[in-house]
């Protein structure tokens, strides 16, 4: 398989995950609504607010993925990566408005609070939603992870967030058929909305990282470091190496020094190689390579200088 072939392999496995993520999100939030509103919980609900969230935010990331996928074109020459880093960011935008939504509710509640019937109903069906989303989010953060999808990974938080928060509603439940202690609920509710605009705010770093181009990290710089030092002679440098991603692509540009006394058809080989040893060691990296020469016969610089440009 070359390398259009697996970017278009991986592009299906994104959107089969991202179709996953949508029918387990609508089951869930259907059935917690309707046992929310039978037993008047505000933790439930809540929980059924955050799968709403979670529907949407994998409606968000099946349309990222799918749109991240198109091969570039004129008005995109650097493809359309970014959907994801967009669709992240819109997601976590989502969750603090859930988590403001839960708060709201949550202190009503306080203020007024009221008796919840059959709590154990309640305790059943957070216990599916917990291992329903715990399966999806592992199966997502296993494609985001082999294919590098930003969107997907996001989508994942989500869920396994999800996990968390309805095992404290399913606990929350149980307290409450024991002791009859209704103020659990909206305090149970409120810890919800904190842990799931923590997962916010984890979320917006790192997709507003990629989306103002910051560099690749320090540990993927340093292959493409690597590769050079492998590649490059005594005399040959490079400088200007730049790094970002778009979505689940790398780009790396750099320029490379060679004497000029060096024929051009070598130097472009030596670039080549680098070219293919960066981008199967980083997959779905986009690697361009400017070519210049170094001032004066560079086999006759002062070490100093070589060092400096291999710096």
């Amino acid at each position: 398989m070359d390398k259009d072939e697996e970017r278009v392999a991986q592009d299906q496995r994104k959107v089969k995950a991202a179709y996953l993520s949508v029918g387990s999100n609508t089951g869930l939030l259907l059935s917690k609504l309707v046992v929310g509103i039978s037993i008047s919980s505000v933790a439930v609900m809540s929980e059924a607010v955050h799968s709403g969230i979670d529907l949407l935010a994998a409606l968000l990331a099946t349309f990222a993925v799918r749109a991240a996928a198109r091969p570039p074109d004129r008005d995109h020459a650097y493809g359309h990566g970014k959907f994801e880093n967009v669709s992240g960011t819109i997601e976590a935008a989502l969750i603090l408005v859930a988590a403001a939504i839960i708060v709201y509710g949550s202190v009503r509640r306080l203020a007024s609070m009221e008796e919840i019937s059959m709590p154990l109903l309640g305790v059943a069906v957070m216990a599916v939603s917990a291992v329903v989303n715990w399966a999806v989010s592992s199966y997502l953060f296993r494609v985001a992870r082999e294919t590098d999808s930003v969107a997907l990974e996001a989508d994942a938080l989500h869920l396994r967030t999800d996990v968390w928060t309805s095992l404290g509603v399913m606990a929350g439940m149980a307290v409450i058929y024991f002791t009859d202690w209704y103020w659990v609920d909206p305090v149970v509710a409120i810890a919800v909305a904190v842990m799931i605009a923590w997962a916010a705010y984890r979320l917006t770093r790192r997709t507003l990282s990629d989306l103002v181009d910051a560099p690749l990290p320090e540990e993927e710089q340093e292959v493409i470091r690597g590769s050079l030092r492998e590649h490059v002679g005594m005399h040959i440098g490079w400088d200007s190496i730049r790094t970002r991603r778009a979505g689940s692509d790398r780009h790396i540009d750099l320029h490379l020094h060679f004497p000029p006394s060096m024929p051009v058809a070598e130097a472009h080989d030596i670039a080549h190689h680098i070219e293919e040893d960066s981008e199967a060691a980083l997959p779905r990296s986009i690697v361009l390579i400017h070519l210049e020469p170094c001032v004066g016969d560079c086999p006759d610089c002062p070490d100093e200088e070589c060092e400096d440009r291999n710096g």
